[in-house]
């Protein structure tokens, strides 16, 4: 027999959970009634979320204030400045070269070859103390400071694939911006491509008191260290900075969205030339022997006394690395003979590489 108790347990208790529930959710539909409910009676759920969330007001988007663009620049021009004044020599003279990552690939990539000419070359090594690798990407940048180079980070956008690539020459015009740069704050430089093997040191074959602006190596030598009609190179150079240089690269750099569509600032630099600009600025050029100053274009005729070989005339990268390489097994095999009888190898991975497309 069941007692009382059973039976008020079996029974009683499910009822009176059951009104309760029945009195909890009529109380909690009363509440969201009244917090949805607008003036006019009407319920929304919205009005609802909008009793518990109340949002951050965020000031609006300020636009660059020109204090803040002055901080920029002026931080700018600081790291710029630190990093010419702490490779430069007692005369303000320093050694530029750019990479990109286009320069980082392969088995045995553009920079390490760069490199190995100051190795193996006569009074090279020492030059690097004096050398600023601009790196126009972070991967560039990255393996420069890898290898415990004096590294500086541009940025811009592009990689080099071919010679007249449009990327290229993005990049070439944002260098000579940053070039000229550099001479406004005084430094005097050596410019050099990365496709450029230093085999001697070329500071006693290049004048360096304050009587040349501008002395630039050519594609082929005419007899004349004076003549305009040197077919100019900008692959190497050294230049003075003074007004007369700084007027010549602000002009160069003008010319940039003037100048007919794949034009390099080559090109437009020897467009300005032949228009007299030279002569008009008062510069005083000189244009450098091949016999020292060499490259792919024009072998040197006397390997006794090379300086640089710079691989131009040259279309492709990968060409430019293989011909190179044949150019350091050339200067080592000449190191260890001295053979009177030497002779360049055939730079015939450039001569192809303009058969391309």
């Amino acid at each position: 027999m069941r007692t009382l108790e059973q039976e008020i347990s079996a029974d009683q208790f499910p009822t009176a959970r059951i009104l309760l529930s029945i009195w909890i959710f009529s109380v909690v539909s009363l509440v969201f009634i009244y917090l949805g409910s607008d003036k006019d009676g009407s319920v929304s759920i919205t009005n609802i979320t909008h009793r518990f969330y109340h949002p951050t007001h965020l000031p609006p988007p300020q636009s660059p204030s020109s204090s803040s663009s002055k901080d920029d620049e002026k931080s700018y021009g600081a790291l710029l400045e630190e990093a010419l004044a702490k490779v430069s020599n007692e005369n303000k003279t320093l050694i530029i070269a750019f990479v990109n990552k286009a320069y980082m690939e392969g088995d045995k990539p553009m920079l390490d070859i760069f490199l190995d000419g100051f190795w193996v070359g006569e009074d090279t090594y020492k030059l690097t103390k004096h050398l600023l690798v601009v790196a126009v990407d972070q991967p560039a940048y990255d393996r420069c400071t890898f290898l415990q180079l004096h590294c500086y980070k541009l940025k811009t956008e592009g990689v080099e694939t071919l010679f007249m690539a449009d990327d290229l020459l993005q990049m070439m015009w944002r260098r000579t911006l940053f070039l000229g740069h550099v001479l406004k704050r005084g430094y005097n430089f050596i410019f050099t491509d990365m496709d450029v093997l230093w085999l001697r040191d070329p500071f006693p074959r290049l004048n360096v008191d304050e009587s040349l602006d501008l002395q630039i190596s050519v594609d082929k030598f005419n007899g004349d260290q004076w003549s305009e009609d040197n077919p100019i190179n900008t692959g190497f150079y050294m230049i003075r900075s003074n007004n007369k240089t700084i007027a010549l690269y602000d002009e160069l750099y003008g010319e940039k969205d003037n100048s007919v569509v794949g034009k390099k600032e080559q090109d437009v630099l020897l467009d300005l030339m032949r228009r007299g600009e030279f002569e008009r600025l008062g510069l005083r050029v000189r244009f450098l022997d091949t016999i020292f100053f060499s490259g792919f274009c024009e072998n040197s005729k006397d390997v006794k006394k090379v300086s640089i070989v710079h691989a131009n005339c040259c279309r492709s990268i990968k060409a430019k690395e293989s011909d190179l390489i044949k150019v350091l097994h050339d200067w080592r095999r000449f190191k260890a003979s001295f053979n009177d009888e030497f002779h360049w190898s055939d730079h015939r991975a450039c001569r192809n590489s303009w058969n391309r497309r």
